[in-house]
């Protein structure tokens, strides 16, 4: 059939391309896009898991993500925070900006799993040749955000707004004397040159079964403090106490006391907390009380205003205790210290849906507070953050016996990246959609 007038004809030509560029990206096609994706996702992987690198040296990851964007044609950044990589994906449309991060490091473990690309590396560590072993599962989440950036990147013209992605290095901390990680990525400036509304990030989890999704909103993951505890006393020989100020028996005391903390300081109807000793050095042989003892332990909380409590009461115990056996104690805590990985509210109930509608309404679950910390945190205190676990654990095994993150032992079941990427994927468009 003829055509009507020529200029007709193109205008409407051009209003038909617009308005299939913006026709709602459907969760079908969606699913597709994972299906078709995650063959490389798994390859980056086992590639990224085969060559492990610790914190701040990920040089070689660095260099496979950043080849993989330039590639897409993507706005590429090297050396954030040390070996950080950043790109930004810019959509044919209209909309917010919101950012979606990865963690590139690696552990000082030696791998124990029994898989065809188990890691053979090794390095030195604190003045130690250890192994090097992708243990907490961050080689899944780099992968995962490679294969993220291709899908959006194959849809950018129908895609609203901007996606900030982050592959972020020495999660688990900075070598030492070295800063990193998120807190060195936003003091250099990340947020002020990109501008994002929200951050989304997920982890693998052992806990969980493959297949599963957990989340929670407000606190999540715990604010983690380490402390050093010295107790100066005066040495003397063994035999002859009376002329020391012991400063084992003092440290013994103050331990003791340090468990009141939790059991008779903190309100426990509103947030757990936890006070361990780690480490005790003190003397180097039977029949001599030493001059110093060294303790290490480590703090989690909740809130700030909790965080504060407990750090008061661990220097007032020491301090009192030392004082009273005529001995000097004396607290310090490390800085920066990781806080409270807090998710959004408002956030967290408009991503919920997406998750349900990626692995279904059943796989969902709250999960109670975790433990561990993430500095993912430091990014969610900036702008509002959503952070949420994926099961890895194969379907059928005990989760709750199975390796956990950072054993020797870690196992992933790669079946759950399909679960994580759709996940993620869904989370990020319906966010942008709802623009």
């Amino acid at each position: 059939m003829k055509c009507m007038p020529a200029g007709l004809c193109v205008l409407l030509a051009a209003v038909w391309a617009t308005a299939a560029a913006a026709a709602p990206i459907e969760h079908e096609q969606l699913q597709q896009l994972v299906s078709a994706e995650l063959p490389s996702v798994i390859a980056w992987r086992r590639d990224i898991h085969q060559h492990p690198e610790l914190g701040n040296r990920e040089t070689r990851t660095a260099a496979l993500v950043a080849a993989h964007l330039r590639k897409l044609g993507l706005k590429v950044e090297t050396g954030v925070a040390h070996t950080g990589v950043v790109a930004l994906l810019q959509g044919g449309l209209p909309g917010k900006t919101v950012a979606v991060r990865a963690d590139m490091d690696a552990l000082p473990v030696t791998e124990k799993t029994d898989v065809p690309f188990r890691s053979h590396v090794t390095t030195s560590y604190r003045g130690e040749t250890v192994g090097v072993m992708h243990a907490c599962g961050h080689d899944t989440h780099t992968a995962m955000l490679m294969g993220l950036a291709e899908e959006l990147t194959r849809m950018r013209e129908r895609l609203p707004g901007q996606v900030l992605f982050i592959f972020q290095p020495a999660e688990e901390g900075a070598p030492a004397g070295e800063e990193g990680g998120a807190q060195l990525m936003l003091k250099e400036g990340l947020f002020e040159r990109y501008r994002p509304q929200a951050v989304f990030g997920m982890h693998v989890w052992s806990g969980m079964n493959v297949g599963e999704i957990g989340y929670r909103a407000g606190p999540l993951l715990a604010a983690a403090d380490t402390f050093t505890l010295r107790v100066q006393g005066r040495q003397s020989h063994g035999s002859q106490p009376w002329h020391s100020v012991d400063p084992i028996v003092t440290a013994a005391q103050i331990i003791t006391a340090l468990q009141t903390v939790v059991s008779r300081n903190v309100n426990l109807t509103e947030n757990p907390a936890v006070v361990s000793v780690g480490a005790i050095r003190g003397g180097n042989r039977s029949n001599i009380i030493p001059s110093q003892v060294e303790m290490q332990g480590t703090v989690r909380t909740y809130s700030d205003a909790q965080r504060e409590q407990v750090l008061t009461a661990i220097r007032r115990i020491a301090s009192h205790t030392g004082e009273a056996n005529g001995a000097t104690a004396t607290v310090e805590f490390e800085d920066p210290h990781y806080p409270v990985t807090y998710n959004d509210p408002k956030l967290t109930a408009q991503a919920l849906p997406s998750l349900r509608l990626a692995a279904g309404a059943a796989q969902v679950r709250e999960v109670p507070l975790v433990t561990a910390s993430e500095d993912f945190s430091f990014f969610a205190r900036k702008v509002p953050g959503f952070f949420f676990f994926v099961g890895v654990t194969p379907k059928g095994q005990d989760a709750d016996a199975a390796p956990t993150n950072h054993s020797d032992y870690f196992y992933v079941d790669e079946s759950g990246l399909a679960v994580g990427l759709a996940a993620m994927t869904q989370v990020v468009v319906d966010y942008l959609q709802g623009s």
